[in-house]
């Protein structure tokens, strides 16, 4: 399983987001189709880009809970104050793609930042 994490700031577009995702993938080589899910956490449950990003790429949105967000934060590489402050996590993108996966999950590399999107692309322990 290989899924991107998606963290943004209020304002993004589809257009963002699906930007983020693209250029997450070539930097590690991947394509497109080898995702099976986008993720992201409760607190941008309401972030209507993401879900439209989503049904573009025909990938489901998997919302992660707080929870469950907090309990993979451990394992994220990145760290933002904006996101400790208001998500509770150091990277949104990061742990909400580690959470998605579950256990197991390792991130391919910290997060990227394109504009007011971020995305981190993990996958399951099994995976190649």
């Amino acid at each position: 399983m290989m899924v991107a994490g998606i963290g943004s700031r209020k304002g993004a577009t589809a257009r963002d987001v699906r930007a983020a995702i693209e250029t997450a993938l070539e930097a590690h080589g991947l394509a497109m189709t080898a995702l099976s899910a986008l993720a992201t956490g409760e607190v941008k449950r309401n972030e209507q880009a993401i879900f439209l990003a989503g049904r573009d790429l025909n990938l489901p949105v998997l919302v992660v809970t707080d929870d469950a967000l907090q309990a993979a934060s451990s394992g994220t590489i990145s760290q933002s104050e904006l996101s400790q402050a208001h998500a509770g996590t150091p990277s949104v993108s990061e742990a909400s793609a580690l959470a998605a996966v579950g256990k197991g999950a390792k991130l391919l590399g910290p997060r990227i930042v394109l504009g007011p999107v971020t995305c981190a692309i993990a996958i399951s322990g099994d995976a190649p």
